[in-house]
């Protein structure tokens, strides 16, 4: 395999492309935005062609639908090729029946994206470590394992699951957040009393509510059972400790915090934070640059919050527990104070 067809040249085609570029692929493509696609172009993520029957029809080995679930529903009735087809939609069974006899289709679901949107904000990078769900609906061993092969090459890790099992288990840990994340928001905002009192759990929170909202309704839309499912498994435990609190069982409050820390625990790796107090002075981030070269930590998360008005301010970096201390060190000896 060594030409990939992407139509699609958003965020997620174009970065498909930029990584596809750099493990040794030709790779073309399309969108029905110019501009995206010249802008994709720019970055050198694809060859630009004329249309989506163009690059379905130009020799490729994959091709991948990388536009919104419409328009990938869409080119999946009008496209004829042998390549192996594969897709990057949220929600998968809707692009399964829309597969016409004969196709090698694997659907498929890179869980990685960015704030922003567009070509612009593309990266080789963006896969890596990410899960990137497979469907092996089709039964086409051989197809899902090549696709498995490529998603492995740019850096994801390859999850197997059903389409079903997919859009059932994608409502409650995507769809169900960002639509607390947007409630929350508008909530919140509708007061500018509010707007001061902004701290980190609620920007950790919310933060999926600046993202692009274009393609955000028919996801919404054609997952609706499923997230139907989730909300209302969300109201039951909400509802579970709203009434707890009513009555004062601070014993069932305790518990429900618990077991919410311990599934936690289990999702994902432990990590800690580390706080840096930054004055205002010329050269505080590269300061900071060098104690992380010094260290050689792997950073998780940054963070930075500005003192009022400006000037200084707190950055918090997130490490794993073991790299915290060989980070503070570095950070003392380039003269920072750490909380």
């Amino acid at each position: 395999m060594s030409r990939a067809g992407i139509i699609g040249t958003g965020l997620i085609g174009a970065s498909i492309g930029l990584a596809l570029r750099e493990q040794g692929w030709d790779t073309l493509g399309w969108d029905r935005d110019a501009s995206s696609l010249e802008a994709a172009a720019g970055l050198g993520a694809v060859n630009e062609v004329e249309s989506a029957e163009e690059v379905a029809g130009e020799d490729v080995d994959v091709l991948f639908l990388a536009g919104p679930l419409r328009a990938n529903i869409e080119h999946l009735e009008a496209i004829s090729t042998s390549a192996l087809v594969t897709d990057v939609t949220s929600v998968k069974r809707p692009i399964l029946d829309a597969v016409p006899p004969g196709m090698r289709f694997v659907g498929g679901h890179p869980l990685a994206g960015r704030e922003h949107a567009g070509p612009s904000a593309a990266t080789p990078a963006l896969f890596r470590g990410a899960p990137w769900v497979i469907c092996p609906d089709s039964d086409d061993r051989q197809d899902v394992e090549l696709l498995g092969s490529l998603v492995r090459s740019v850096g994801a890790n390859p999850v197997e699951m059903s389409a079903a099992d997919h859009d059932r288990a994608i409502a409650e840990t995507s769809h169900l957040p960002h639509l607390i994340a947007v409630a929350l928001t508008n909530l919140v905002g509708r007061d500018p009393v509010n707007r001061d009192l902004i701290a980190g759990s609620f920007r950790d929170l919310t933060r999926v509510a600046g993202a692009d909202t274009g393609w955000w309704p028919d996801v919404l839309a054609a997952n609706s059972d499923e997230l139907a499912s989730s909300l209302g498994g969300l109201v039951e435990e909400m509802e579970l400790i709203a009434g707890s609190a009513r009555t004062a069982d601070l014993e069932a409050i305790g518990r429900e915090f618990e077991s919410a820390r311990r599934h936690r625990s289990e999702m994902a790796p432990s990590l800690e934070r580390v706080r840096v107090v930054l004055q205002d002075r010329p050269g505080e981030l590269a300061r900071v640059g060098h104690a992380f070269e010094k260290s050689h930590v792997d950073v998780r998360d940054l963070q930075l919050r500005h003192a009022e008005h400006g000037g200084g301010g707190i950055l918090t970096i997130t490490v794993r527990p073991e790299e915290s201390a060989p980070l503070r060190s570095a950070l003392s000896q380039e003269g920072f104070e750490t909380e």
